[in-house]
């Protein structure tokens, strides 16, 4: 048995101010408590909540979130409140990444040189590590607000500071000698009623004994009285196993099929994706809850780029924009009826779109009222309806191109030319049109960008030319050309290549790089119809493609929200 989670059904009543919970047990009256806070709203006269009634449980056991500390290293301060905000959402299971190439962040006593500063990477909070009375502090700071503590222990990838400590590998059988004394010692210290789960990584790595080594692994784990979890694709499990599948990959490999449980992060990685697009296809993504092998999803946040300023991370990789929506869905196993490209829109006027905007205005609601503490940056657009050009090489012009109808704030070109069957990695260009009515001569601001680099890498054209923006993109209204705000960093963070390993790995992304994050640009509109007109460029082929036109309005405390009184057409 797996003993998962099933006793978080409730039922919540509120009538004439009276609030009545029904709950099998203490977990269930939690997650009641937590729809009740989600319910509740300030008011000149006190607090105001609906007379409603509520009956609900999760469609999912396992709906977990997944924060790399290995990689960039977190105070414990910071990670409470990340628990505290999970809580909100009914997130149950934190998956805690606690070892990866720049160290061992798990306090060691029997091998206490793994904690050493000069055995990790310099500059990626060296000697930095969690003793085992703040892991044991988190776990129970977890454990009040309904969340169970996922530990994983990457083995045998990931490792380099590992063979830089002992000289030898993890699969060597001095490095097996090794973590055998090292997990005894952790599981001793953590109990296994505190922590039932092990995730033991295993994946991006080639070793002689793949089979050997999980069957070693695998039984250290059972034989102390922990379930275990694994990467796939990664190295062969037992059914024991539970697969958490991070690529499509694992999907092609028939982890669906050949598993007995699995979890989903195939289309869950938040630092790869551009997080105002990540919300719309977390909301069309199909859960597939009616497969008793799927035990639900795991969000992911792999900042493998180091981070000096720690609390830039969420707001970089789009963490609450992520969040809510992955909770919904995994919560109540709905999603948009959609079977398309998940990075594509749908028709506003379809079902899948009228889904999306009955999902925005929630994520409204809790951007405005309940996260009004919070750096959420994101801004409804799923309905900006563009006529975008067939890809031309670069060069060529758009005479006799087709013009293709596309949705939303940001729209993603490779996904573009996979849909028209146009090679990608080669240079191209597009130009998309749309218009903007308003009743007045006014202005607006705008997010504008030409791309969204992944956070896990460094691949990116970078910060455009002085008065230019970046990937040689173009933005005219009414025929002007409007150039970017103004640069500190110009020109830099220009890689056109993938810099995993490299000495690129430790330049932090800043504001300026990614456009949700710097200052939007100022759109003067005149009365009547304003044309809008973005000429998109693939520069190189490593580029992520894509382009976003978000317009909103910024208030003097700099909160975010919609645009009001604005009509769009193609």
């Amino acid at each position: 048995m797996l003993n998962l989670p099933t006793d978080e059904a409730y039922t919540l009543t509120i009538q004439k101010r009276k609030i009545s919970i029904v709950a099998k047990n203490q977990l269930g009256v939690l997650r009641a408590k937590q729809s009740l806070q989600q319910l509740m709203r300030q008011s000149e006269k006190g607090i105001l909540l609906p007379d409603v009634r509520i009956e609900d449980y999760p469609a999912f056991p396992i709906r977990g979130f997944m924060l790399d500390n290995g990689r960039n290293f977190m105070e414990l301060s910071m990670l409470k409140h990340y628990l505290d905000v999970l809580a909100m959402y009914k997130i149950n299971f934190f998956h805690w990444h606690l070892t990866d190439h720049p160290g061992w962040r798990i306090e060691c006593k029997v091998f206490p040189q793994l904690n050493a500063p000069e055995n990790g990477i310099p500059g990626r909070d060296e000697g930095k590590f969690y003793t085992y009375d703040e892991i044991r502090e988190l776990i129970q700071y977890a454990r009040v607000r309904g969340i169970t503590i996922i530990p994983e222990i990457d083995m045998p990838g990931h490792s380099s500071y590992f063979k830089k400590t002992f000289g030898f590998s993890m699969d060597s059988p001095d490095g097996m000698r090794v973590l055998e004394q090292c997990l005894n010692e952790f599981f001793r210290e953590i109990p296994a009623l505190d922590c039932p789960y092990l995730h033991v990584g295993s994946d991006e790595i080639h070793i002689a004994d793949p089979a050997g080594f999980m069957q070693f692994i695998e039984g250290i784990v059972s034989e102390n009285g922990r379930k275990i979890l694994a990467w796939d694709p990664g190295l062969p499990g037992s059914d024991s196993t539970i697969r958490q599948i991070w690529s499509d990959q694992g999907l092609k490999n028939g982890t669906l099929d050949t598993a007995k449980y699995y979890v989903d992060s195939y289309m869950e990685y938040l630092n790869y994706y551009d997080p105002m697009l990540f919300s719309y296809r977390m909301m069309l993504h199909n859960t597939k809850k009616n497969n008793p092998k799927h035990l639900g999803g795991i969000l992911c946040l792999w900042n493998d780029v180091n981070a000096v300023d720690k609390s830039k991370i969420a707001p970089h990789n789009g963490f609450l924009n992520g969040l809510l929506p992955f909770a919904e869905c995994f919560w109540t196993g709905d999603t948009a009826p959609y079977s398309g490209d998940p990075n594509l829109l749908p028709s506003p006027e379809s079902a899948a779109g009228a889904y999306l905007q009955g999902f925005e205005k929630c994520i409204i609601e809790h951007r405005d009222y309940i996260l009004n503490g919070e750096k959420m940056y994101w801004v409804a657009s799923s309905t900006i309806p563009w006529m975008v050009s067939e890809p031309r090489s670069a060069g060529e012009d758009t005479a006799g191109a087709n013009w293709i109808q596309a949705w939303g704030g940001t729209i993603e070109m490779d996904a573009f030319c996979r849909m028209l069957n146009i090679r990608s990695d080669q240079e191209l260009f597009s130009v998309a049109k749309t218009r903007i009515y308003v009743t007045s001569d006014t202005c607006i601001y705008a997010w504008v960008g030409f791309e969204a680099p992944a956070r896990s890498d460094r691949i990116s054209g970078g910060i455009g030319p002085d008065g230019k923006w970046e990937n040689a993109g173009e933005l005219r209204v009414n025929g002007t050309l409007i150039s970017p705000p103004e640069r500190k960093e110009t020109g830099a963070y220009a890689f056109h290549y993938h810099t995993w390993a490299k000495p690129e790995e430790m330049l932090p992304y800043t504001d300026e790089q990614l456009y949700w994050m710097r200052p939007p640009v100022r759109i003067d509109l005149k009365k009547g119809w304003n044309s809008i007109e973005i000429k998109s460029v693939k520069t190189f082929a490593g580029q992520r493609w894509s382009f976003s036109f978000i317009p909103l309005s910024i208030d003097s405390a700099g909160r975010v929200s919609e645009v009001k009184g604005v009509v769009y057409s193609f």
